[in-house]
Parts: structure tokens; sequence; C-alpha cells
């Protein structure tokens, strides 16, 4: 078999493709690499001006080696082999979109840092109670959850799919749109019965 992709390969043939340092990039577009990348190595270190990683399609167990995406946005890391959150917290202050959908997770532990986060892609993952679920209440700005092909939502949704949608933002009640839905909110009557 073939020997993975590195970082720096990658990196050196977008820069060949691109014209342009990677290091002065503000998108940075690593997908799909053949052989593909495994490990996310301490060369994302020189993408300091990148605000939007893609790194999806390939075979990346771990995420790490952020700390110095001082200005990542968007990081797109779908159709790897991920298992866990951990290593998202060097970009808890900047991150606003994470695309992580097709992979292995199954905990939410370490979430609640991504203070900034509004989107989270992350169907077909393995979530499968709503322990895990919960915790994504705790993120302030959450309003775009694509959660559809987790064993969570397949048992609500071969049941009824709106309740479902009920259950789910009845937990995570910022939620602006649920797996491409809009969210339509009963206003509770506030005065009461006066």
């Amino acid at each position: 078999m073939a020997k993975a992709t590195t970082i720096k390969e990658a990196l050196a043939k977008w820069e060949e493709k691109n014209g342009q340092k990677a290091s002065e990039a503000k998108e940075v577009k690593l997908y799909g690499q053949i052989p593909p990348v495994e490990r996310m190595d301490e060369s994302l270190s020189t993408l300091v001006n990148c605000e939007k990683l893609s790194l999806s399609t390939n075979c990346i167990e771990r995420i790490a080696n952020l700390n110095s995406l001082k200005n990542l946005r968007i990081l797109s890391l779908g159709r790897n082999n991920i298992k866990t959150l951990n290593g998202l917290e060097a970009v808890a202050d900047t991150l606003e979109e994470l695309w992580i959908s097709y992979n292995f997770i199954e905990k939410l532990r370490g979430i609640r840092v991504m203070k900034k986060l509004k989107v989270l892609y992350m169907s077909n993952n393995l979530v499968k109670d709503w322990a895990e679920f919960v915790r994504l209440a705790e993120l302030p700005l959450l309003e775009d959850l694509v959660f559809v092909g987790n064993p969570l939502q397949e048992k609500y949704a071969s049941d009824q799919k709106n309740n479902w949608i009920e259950e789910a933002t009845k937990r995570v009640p910022k939620l602006k749109k649920l797996d491409g839905i809009l969210v339509i909110k009963q206003e509770e009557d506030e005065e009461g019965a006066n």
C-alpha cells in the first residue's frame, strides 16, 4: 500500500497548483489526497492566515496541530476516520463552522469550548444518545445543525420525522435550522392567563 501523503507534501502540491504560498492563503484545500493524508501534522502550523481549511476525504484519525491557525473560521473534516472532537480547543476562539460528517464520532465531549460555533454539520456519525446531544446546547451561537444519519436521529426518524425535530429543538432551543429544515418555533404566550 502507498505511503500516506503528509501535510507538507499536500501543501507543496497545493502551492504548485495555486501559485501561492500556503502561509499567505486565506483558503487551503487539501481534500481527497492520493494517497490520503492520515495525520494532521505540525506542517499545519504554517497556515497562519488560513480562514477556511479543507481536509475532507482523507484518512485522518485525530484532530491535531491547529494551534497556529488563529484566523480559522471554517474547518472541513468530513469523510475521515475521526473518533473524537479532541484537538478543536486550539481554534475555540475563532471557529464558526465545523463540517465533520461521515466520521466515527460517538461522544461530543469537549464541544462546549466552541463558543463561536454557528454551524455544525455532523451527519452520519455514531452519536446514539440524548446525553451526548444535549452538550450542543452549551454552544451559545449554534443555529444550523445537520445531524441526520446518527443512530439517535435514525431511531426517531423511523417513527415520526416531526418527533425528531421537536425533541431535538426542545433540547437545543437556539437552533434555527436542523437537518436542512428551518425550525419554526411557536411563540409562547408570555402574558399567561392574566
